[in-house]
């Protein structure tokens, strides 16, 4: 698989992700083209990963990304701004919401329907 491809597994998975998002009421996620490098490069990493791991648990996949922004130095806040590094999903992943738990197996259906 090339790196366009995968760029373009993101891309889709970028999108399906705004749509859900979108479907329940939250409006902050840009197009792929709009949004901040930070969110591209973790949605390139989350296809990487599962292309290396495909049968990662949903949790697990929450948790490797959990440790990914850890080490970048982002932490819990309310709301997610990338300029002070707060994200309202870095909560152990039994406390997501239900909407937000449903984002993982959307992003592996669609990287697996991609390959």
């Amino acid at each position: 698989m090339t790196d366009e491809d995968i760029i373009r597994i993101a891309k889709v998975c970028h999108e399906a992700h705004r749509a859900w998002c979108a479907a329940n009421g939250d409006l902050k996620h840009k197009p792929w083209e709009e949004a901040l490098g930070y969110h591209r490069g973790a949605t390139i990493l989350g296809v990487k990963l599962l292309l290396r791991n495909p049968n990662l648990t949903d949790e697990e996949i929450h948790d490797l990304w959990w440790a990914d922004k850890l080490k970048e130095g982002w932490q819990y806040g309310p709301v997610r701004d990338p300029v002070a590094k707060t994200h309202p999903g870095m909560v152990p992943y039994g406390e997501m919401e239900a909407y937000q738990k449903k984002k993982k197996p959307l992003f592996r259906a669609i990287v697996m329907a991609l390959l």
